[in-house]
C-alpha cells in the first residue's frame, strides 16, 4: 500500500505540472536552462527488475514446467546527473546512482520451500553514460529518447563465497555492464527542469554464478542468467 500511495502521489505531481505546461499561450521559463555547456542534477524513481534465462536444453524442450520462476517487487533508484550540451537537441548524460531490488526466485522440482525458494537482494551502484536526443522545445516542453552503456557494481551478489546453493546461497557476479534506452519529457517549471522519463534496462552480462556441483539442480541447467528491468525515473535540475 506504501508503494502505491507513493505512485500515485508522483503520477499527480506529473499530471498537474503537465497540465500547467500545455496551456496555449504558456509563459516561458527558465529560457536559458539549456545554453549552458554543463548541467547538473539528480533523479529519484523506482524499478522492476526481472531476469532472463538461457537453458542448457533445447529451447524446443524446455516448458513452463521446468522454467525457472521469477517473483518481481518494486526497488527505488536515487542518484546525481552531470550533463554537457553538444548542441541544441543532443546532450551527454553521466548519471550515477544507486539501485536496490530484490527478486524471489522459484526452482522446479523440489517438494519444500528452503530448496526450491531463493531470494535475490541486490543493491547496484550504476554508472550509466548516455546521448539524450531532444527535439526542439515547444512552450514549455521538450521530448527527447536517451541511450546508452553502463557499468554496475552489485554488492549483495556473493560472488566470493564458498557456499553455493547447497547451502541456501545464490550467487552472482559482482561486475555487470549492459545498455539501456528510454524516453521523457523535460517540463520546465518556474524554478527547474523536472523530467519524468521510462528506461528498459537491458545486461549484456552472464550474472549467475555456478554452484560447484556441475549438475546442480539449481544451476547446472542454465546457460546464461541476465537482467532485464524497468526504471521510471523523476529528474530534478
Amino acid at each position: 500500500m506504501k508503494n502505491t500511495a507513493k505512485l500515485l502521489g508522483l503520477l499527480l505531481l506529473v499530471c498537474h505540472v503537465a497540465q500547467s505546461q500545455f496551456r496555449k499561450d504558456p509563459i516561458i521559463n527558465i529560457q536559458n536552462e539549456d545554453k549552458a555547456l554543463l548541467n547538473w542534477g539528480y533523479y529519484l524513481g523506482f524499478n522492476q527488475y526481472d531476469f532472463q534465462f538461457e537453458y542448457e536444453n533445447d529451447t524446443a524442450t524446455q516448458n513452463a514446467l521446468t522454467d525457472i520462476l521469477v517473483d518481481k517487487s518494486f526497488g527505488f533508484n536515487v542518484g546525481l546527473i552531470g550533463e554537457m550540451r553538444i548542441n541544441e537537441f543532443m546532450d551527454v548524460r553521466f548519471e550515477p546512482g544507486l539501485l536496490y531490488n530484490q527478486r524471489n526466485l522459484g526452482f522446479p522440482g523440489f517438494d519444500n520451500a528452503a530448496d526450491a525458494i531463493r531470494e535475490v537482494r541486490s543493491t547496484y551502484i550504476r554508472f550509466p553514460l548516455l546521448l539524450k536526443l531532444s527535439t526542439k522545445r515547444f512552450g514549455n516542453w521538450k521530448p527527447f529518447i536517451i541511450g546508452g552503456g553502463y557499468a554496475a557494481i552489485n554488492l549483495g551478489s556473493n560472488e566470493d563465497s564458498l557456499e553455493d546453493n547447497s547451502s541456501g546461497e545464490f550467487r552472482m557476479k559482482k561486475n555487470v555492464y549492459g545498455y539501456e534506452l528510454g524516453f521523457g519529457i523535460d517540463f520546465y517549471t518556474e524554478y527547474f527542469k523536472f523530467t519524468p522519463s521510462i528506461r528498459g534496462v537491458f545486461a549484456l552480462t552472464d550474472e549467475l554464478v555456478r554452484d560447484n556441483d556441475p549438475n546442480s539442480p539449481w544451476t547446472g541447467n542454465i546457460n546464461a542468467m541476465r537482467t532485464r528491468g524497468i526504471f521510471v525515473n523523476f529528474t530534478f535540475e
